[in-house]
């Protein structure tokens, strides 16, 4: 049973701002608390009920809601594990974007889905995420931990090299565009974009997908989560990209870049009669026939 739920959303246009207060007046119909992160704008309180409250940092509420919703696309929802990653707090996505692997409760089954969360009727699965602990503090006081994937990439024109060892094992040298470093949830996001293989999101491994690889024997490669991975980039300029999901920054050469498996987990919400398999049928168009 729900109590208290928190909304986040970048409220960056029309449809979003209708999901949100979709959402508000749904829970407000069943008397649950409602926290809305201070990005959104402002809305009406449940007639006169209280329920509303606004809040800027999670760490800061003395009592933690039972349920994150985050409003908007996959990009909202990365922006959201930054709020909860650490409080172990289950995330629930409403797609108001395009694709929507993550946010994948639809706008016009919201009565329906909340129903479904207030009465438990929900799985909770826990994903993996990547952490780069060198070089440390990169992101200047953000998290260096990302859901979706970390990748190096060339800054300038020309390719870059990268040396990778998994632990003290040399494994390879990739003369490339750079490398997609992916969890299971991010196998279906830059990963599948450059043709690496798409994974359940309860699996732990990490893919190693190479971008514009120069040498087209190169494949990508999926390894047990527990492989460290140590990362020696070399280029013809100055600096190379480093990215956390949405994040990224420049890093000079010379620096070597240490990924590990973030020693937490994400909980995410799959409302029951959903799966992983159907969400891929239906955002892949899988055995559509498009000449009808």
């Amino acid at each position: 049973m729900l109590h208290r739920v928190a909304i986040y959303s970048k409220d960056l246009n029309t449809k979003t701002r209708a999901g949100v207060s979709r959402l508000i007046d749904e829970f407000c119909k069943r008397g649950i608390k409602i926290l809305i992160h201070q990005k959104s704008e402002n809305y009406t309180d449940c007639t006169g009920r209280g329920l509303i409250e606004r809040f800027n940092d999670l760490s800061a509420l003395g009592h933690k809601p039972d349920i994150v919703l985050s409003v908007g696309g996959d990009g909202t929802f990365l922006d959201t594990v930054l709020q909860v990653k650490d409080f172990g707090i289950p995330v629930a996505g409403l797609n108001t974007g395009r694709m929507g692997f993550l946010a994948n409760i639809r706008e016009d089954e919201i009565d329906h889905s909340i129903d479904m969360l207030c009465s438990g009727e929900y799985d909770t699965i826990e994903r993996s995420l990547l952490e780069i602990v060198k070089p440390s503090g990169l992101f200047e006081g953000n998290t260096s931990s990302a859901l979706n994937e970390i990748t190096i990439q060339k800054a300038e024109l020309s390719m870059i090299t990268i040396h990778v060892y998994v632990g003290d094992i040399y494994l390879n040298t990739y003369w490339s565009d750079g490398l997609i470093i992916s969890t299971a949830t991010g196998s279906t996001a830059y990963n599948l974009s450059v043709g690496g293989p798409i994974l359940s999101p309860d699996d732990e491994s990490i893919i190693i997908s190479p971008i514009a690889p120069h040498n087209l024997t190169i494949r990508p490669i999926v390894l047990t989560g527990e492989s460290p991975l140590r990362l020696v980039i070399e280029g013809r300029g100055s600096e190379f990209l480093a990215t956390c999901d949405f994040r990224s920054k420049r890093v000079h050469f010379g620096e070597e870049v240490h990924i590990i498996k973030d020693k937490v987990k994400l909980k995410t919400v799959m409302l029951r009669g959903m799966d992983f398999y159907s969400t891929l049928r239906n955002k892949l168009m899988w055995g559509a026939d498009t000449r009808n």
